[in-house]
């Protein structure tokens, strides 16, 4: 990875990953994913914006990224139903969900918990790098705050 202005890259839900429940109809589980028409503002993993009234989701199991272990779980997620560019940018907090309360996990590269924060989202990048400044920390998970669901992960740029 190349260092970026902000000294981190953010990781939306994996295309392979994707296009493999596209693909199959399965999750991460091995249980169907449900189709469905959006009725607004569900959040994308894919694109890493909140869903438009009608488009097609898929909603399933995702197991974030994470060493096999204690921590590793999963959890439901809602991404398009059909292809879709990603996100606009990979190189800083996503713009389309500033200002949304999170809750972002640090893991060690064992992929256990050491440490997290509240944030209410007006300045994440400041909470982000207080966290990526322990150098026990090798990436970060930011979780929904009401539902605890995975949204994506920030890994150092």
């Amino acid at each position: 990875m190349t260092t970026t202005r902000t000294g981190y890259l953010i990781q939306p839900l994996p295309r392979e990953v994707l296009a493999e429940v596209r693909r199959t109809g399965l999750d991460v589980s091995g249980r169907p994913a449900e189709r469905s028409t959006a009725e607004g503002e569900e959040p994308l993993r894919c694109c890493l914006r909140d869903a438009v009234a009608g488009e097609p989701l898929l909603l399933f199991g995702y197991a974030p990224p994470l060493p096999d272990g204690p921590y590793r779980e999963v959890g439901p997620i809602f991404a398009h139903d059909a292809d879709c560019p990603g996100p606009e940018q990979v190189t800083g907090y996503p713009a389309d969900w500033r200002g949304r309360p999170q809750v972002l996990r640090a893991y060690d590269r064992r992929g256990r918990i050491v440490g997290g924060r509240l944030h209410d989202g007006e300045d994440p990048e400041a909470v982000v790098a207080d966290l990526l400044a322990d150098p026990a920390v090798d990436r970060l998970h930011s979780r929904n705050v009401v539902y605890g669901c995975f949204m994506f992960a920030i890994v150092r740029g």
